[in-house]
Parts: C-alpha cells; sequence; structure tokens
C-alpha cells in the first residue's frame, strides 16, 4: 500500500516511470493533508482560557477532521485502485465478438469507478471546508496561517480530483451519468474556490 511507505519512498514512487500515484492519489492526500492541518489549528485553540467560548465546537472539529483524514488516506490508494482497474479492462482479449462486447462493457463499468473515486476525494474534502474557516475565523490567531494553509491544500484536493473526474467523463458514454457529474463538479470547484480566496484575505489581513 501506498500509504504505508515513509514520505521519501512515496514521493520516490511518484517520480517514478509509472503511472500511479499520480494526480489522483496526490489530490487524496492533499486532502488529508488539509484535514490534519484543520485538527491541529482545533487542538491548539483547545484549552486555551482566551478561546474558552468555542472550546467545544474546536473539540467537535477536530474530531470530525480525524475521522475525514483517516477517509483520504484510504482514498491516495483507492485511486491508484482504480487506474489499475480501467488498465486491467482495456487489456482484456478482444478477438471475439463477446470478448469485444464484454471488454467494452468492463471499460466503462470501470471508467465509470475511476470517475467516482475522485469525485469522493472532492466531497469528503468539501465536507472540511467549513470546519477549516471555522478554525480560521474562531480558532487560535496565533495558527491562522496554518489554517489558511489548510485551505489551499483543500483546494488543491477538490479542484485535482475534480480534473481526474472530468478526464474520466469524456470516455463514459452514459449521458446522464457524465451531466451529473459534471454539474456536481463545476459546483464544488466553484465553492472551493471561493472560500480559498475569503481564506487568504482573511489571514493576510490578520498579517497586517
Amino acid at each position: 500500500m501506498l500509504t504505508e511507505n515513509t514520505i521519501k519512498e512515496f514521493l520516490a514512487e511518484t517520480a517514478g516511470e509509472a503511472p500511479v500515484p499520480g494526480g489522483g492519489s496526490i489530490s487524496a492526500l492533499n486532502g488529508a493533508i488539509a484535514s490534519a492541518l484543520a485538527e491541529m489549528v482545533a487542538n491548539l485553540t483547545i484549552g486555551k482560557k482566551k478561546y474558552a467560548e468555542v472550546e467545544n465546537e474546536m473539540k467537535a472539529i477536530a474530531s470530525e477532521a480525524g475521522a475525514i483524514q483517516k477517509e483520504l488516506v484510504a482514498d491516495v490508494d483507492r485511486d491508484s485502485e482504480a487506474y489499475n482497474r480501467v488498465f486491467a479492462a482495456f487489456k482484456l482479449p478482444k478477438e471475439t465478438e463477446e470478448e469485444k462486447a464484454h471488454r467494452s462493457a468492463e471499460i466503462q463499468r470501470n471508467t465509470k469507478f475511476a470517475a467516482e473515486v475522485p469525485m469522493e476525494v472532492a466531497r469528503r474534502t468539501s465536507k472540511l471546508l467549513p470546519l477549516i474557516e471555522t478554525v480560521i475565523t474562531k480558532g487560535n490567531q496565533n495558527a491562522i496561517t496554518d489554517g489558511c494553509v489548510a485551505m489551499m491544500c483543500a483546494k488543491v484536493a477538490i479542484v485535482g480530483a475534480l480534473f481526474n473526474v472530468r478526464i474520466n467523463l469524456t470516455s463514459i458514454k452514459d449521458a446522464d451519468f457524465v451531466a451529473e457529474m459534471t454539474k456536481e463538479a463545476d459546483e464544488l470547484e466553484k465553492i472551493v474556490i471561493e472560500k480559498e480566496l475569503r481564506a487568504i484575505e482573511l489571514t493576510k489581513e490578520a498579517c497586517k
């Protein structure tokens, strides 16, 4: 499993000649990093007298961010698995008409899976956005820059994952599936870009 590697091993594998881990796994990793940073800022707020009024809220955020992080870490490997499934489908025999039909069906089925996995990454990471916003606006202001980095990592995770969704949609024949996924992708991308810009503005203001 990719997530069992050290950081150096993971980077070396990413830099290698194999197509995985690629942008999808890296997007999931960025989501996991975003969740870890959000949890850190919450934990840096808990126990501080100045922030006593938001202590319970920060505890809830730390717990939720930790749970999302575990899911996103699993997605690092799931994205590579999705690619491998599509690649395996293309290698199926295609000598007879029956084999051609089976191969085509398997390519479509696994390409849908390869679109659904990064969409799940984008959805999961989107759940972090209100948590990150809260730690930026209500959390320990000594760590506001960490909260901003969390939001930037979340943007990379979501937009990056959605590019993987979009590229797979170009090969899917199910028009309804493509339309639904495209609509959701557009909405998620718009939201996170707006929230990142807001987080940057707030952080720059705090740094003056």
